[in-house]
């Protein structure tokens, strides 16, 4: 049991960070005591904001020392409430925002170290101005933070080629429970001495170490890109056609998204200035792009299967963006379906992965399972193809009371949709992390053998349980 922060250890706190490194303000606080989603809100004595390393470890240990729990938080935009303290109060909320330097950034290697801090469109700018690119990118990129993706293990658009977060880490920084430094920051590329502490911290969401810097792996800048917007049939063909891409183009297939046209159709409802890119309606779409060094080679191999698609009937339409700017209004399209299903209404909606093979099987499978256990239910699926996950939304019945529905039904809908992934071998966190929003049902559903594992781990590494308490594992 963590304790509640005396007055003496709020005047040492104080006194370490400085009045810019601390405050209790209520109105400074008040916008980083509720998650982005507005589900999640609570109370700290204090929010401590250090700008180095050295002020976290010095701030750990005089919690650690008081047995007091820190909350840490990057830019607060997660999406299950793994960065909000607890409505008691006593957890002290820990921001890393002003650490937000890019110490390095190295050409010949396309390594760059970024600190916790930094937001990910601001590490963007500055690897493009060395020529580079970083290879991850999400919708939230204004405010998610280096340290909040390491934390989750993020994912984004271009999985399918980079992977997640997880492998663009080369090293990492980070603060331990009882304030020592983890100093795992050089970048190599064999380390056998045991258990891999940098995979251990990367998706720990904080309740193993406070990640402060990461050494990430960067890529040379895209001089060209092709963007498609396909009209298909199923999902079922979308995976045909994702196979025949990556065995045609490999490597410069960099994301390829699909989406019903249920979501495109309420982004064009809500969403300004947006237009669909084929005027006949089809049952789903696929987002593909290409990125490489030439745009003359990425735009003959996409028009050349892209026509074999057509001509075999694979694909029913397909419009290609004649430039960047085209490009980025067809990932518009699919960036503000979140947005647009907020303005419809009520919904459930869960971050979930499936093996990618059988990611069309879910989302064939899933709404009829709904359906008979909840007559009216309606689910959307759309995401990432190419790398299995699924955001799969759950609407109440036509004609309810949203808000209702969803408190009479939503554990058990949820509970069903979680279940039926399990069955399928996949994970009911894709890239969102577990949080407090997860946590009871990962506690139920995964496997005895993981959850063991988890809980090990965080008593060897933290067992006064001050890191984050409340979230990933009970």
């Amino acid at each position: 049991m963590t304790r509640a922060p005396s007055p003496s250890l709020l005047a040492a706190l104080a006194q370490l960070l400085g009045p810019k490194g601390y405050t209790t303000d209520t109105d400074a606080m008040a916008p980083w005591l509720t998650d982005w989603r507005g589900k999640y809100s609570g109370r700290s004595a204090a929010m401590l904001s250090p700008a180095s390393t050295a002020e976290v470890a010095a701030a750990v240990r005089l919690c650690a020392d008081a047995e007091v729990a820190l909350v840490p938080q990057g830019g607060n935009s997660g999406m299950v409430g793994g960065a909000t303290p607890d409505a008691g109060g006593d957890q002290l909320l820990l921001s890393l925002r002003r650490m937000n330097r890019v110490r390095s950034v190295d050409t010949a290697a396309q390594i760059a170290v970024a600190e916790a801090g930094v937001i990910l469109e601001t590490f963007h700018h500055e690897a493009l101005a060395h020529g580079l690119r970083f290879p991850l990118t999400l919708g939230g990129k204004g405010s998610a933070t280096i340290g909040g993706l390491v934390s989750t293990n993020a994912g984004g658009t271009q999985v399918l080629r980079h992977g997640t977060m997880r492998a663009l880490v080369a090293g990492i920084e980070a603060v331990l429970p009882d304030g020592s430094i983890f100093d795992g920051l050089a970048p190599l590329k064999k380390d056998n001495r045991g258990y891999d502490l940098r995979h251990l911290l990367c998706g720990a969401e904080g309740t193993l170490g406070i990640v402060t810097a990461a050494s990430l792996h960067l890529v040379p800048a895209a001089a060209a890109r092709r963007t498609a917007w396909i009209a298909i049939d199923s999902p079922a063909r979308a995976l045909l056609l994702l196979r025949r891409l990556d065995a045609s183009i490999g490597r410069e297939l960099e994301g390829f998204e699909i989406v019903p046209h249920a979501c495109l159709d309420a982004v064009l409802r809500h969403i300004p200035q947006t237009r669909a890119p084929i005027a006949a309606a089809h049952p789903w779409y696929v987002l593909a792009e290409l990125a490489g060094k030439s745009d003359q080679a990425l735009g003959g191999a996409l028009e050349r299967e892209l026509a074999a698609a057509l001509d075999t009937g694979l694909i029913r339409d397909v419009v290609i963006a004649k430039n960047d700017r085209e490009s980025e209004d067809f990932w518009r399209l699919r960036d503000s379906i979140s947005e647009a299903e907020r303005a419809e209404g009520p919904a459930l909606q869960h971050d979930v992965s499936v093996p990618v093979d059988l990611m069309p099987t879910f989302i064939a499978e899933n709404p009829a399972r709904l359906k008979q256990a909840f007559p009216g239910a309606r689910a959307l699926s759309f995401g990432h193809l190419g790398d299995g996950n699924v955001h799969h939304h759950v609407q109440p019945p036509v004609g309810a009371d949203g808000a209702a529905w969803l408190a009479a039904h939503g554990a058990a809908v949820s509970r069903l949709v979680y279940a039926h992934v399990i069955e399928l071998g996949g994970s009911l966190s894709a890239e969102h992390g577990i949080g407090q929003m997860k946590r009871a049902i990962m506690a139920e559903l995964d496997s005895p053998a993981r959850l063991a594992a988890l809980r090990a781990i965080k008593a060897g590494l933290d067992p006064a349980g001050i890191f984050n308490p409340g979230k990933l594992i009970d």
